[in-house]
């Protein structure tokens, strides 16, 4: 049970607002997609950023959604440490170093040379749609995070539990 049970679900007290947060989502994703990025790539990016704020809600659905776009589920368990890891590719790298300087701000001399690096193996659009993905996730971490928004239990399957 979170601590304040009565706080309000920002989704749902400003459902325009939320409307036009998941418009800028689909735009987004689409933008991402039209950019030369995959979906698993576009999980990945979600999964970091969410790690990285601790959000249990994005972080159960996207870890799912990661898993059905086929990110085999060791590399999920690695996340965390994809810098000493071997099994990601350099483009899986280049997404995962946008998403952590994007989420961790302000930008230090090792985001910088990230980014750069990132840029040089994505190239500008790729880049860029990138440098959007891990925003708008950060939107919607910080939404759920003040929202509180539960995570209900989940089988083996991701089915959920009544």
């Amino acid at each position: 049970m979170p601590p304040y049970p009565d706080r309000p679900y920002l989704d749902k007290v400003a459902p325009e607002a939320w409307k036009a947060a998941s418009a800028l989502s689909a735009s987004v994703t689409d933008n991402a997609s039209r950019m030369g990025l995959s979906v698993a790539e576009t999980e990945l990016v979600k999964v970091r950023a969410s790690q990285i704020n601790a959000c249990m809600f994005c972080l159960d659905l996207h870890a799912r959604e990661a898993r059905n776009a086929g990110i085999p589920q060791q590399k999920l368990d690695l996340l965390p440490a994809w810098r000493e890891s071997t099994l990601f590719t350099d483009r899986e790298a280049a997404v995962l170093a946008v998403a952590e300087a994007a989420t961790r701000l302000p930008l230090s001399e090792d985001s910088h040379a990230d980014l750069d690096m990132a840029r040089g193996v994505l190239g500008d659009e790729a880049f860029a749609a990138t440098e959007w993905l891990a925003t708008t996730i950060n939107l919607f971490n910080r939404i759920s995070i003040l929202s509180e928004h539960p995570v209900r239990p989940r089988d083996a399957n991701g089915e959920l539990i009544r």
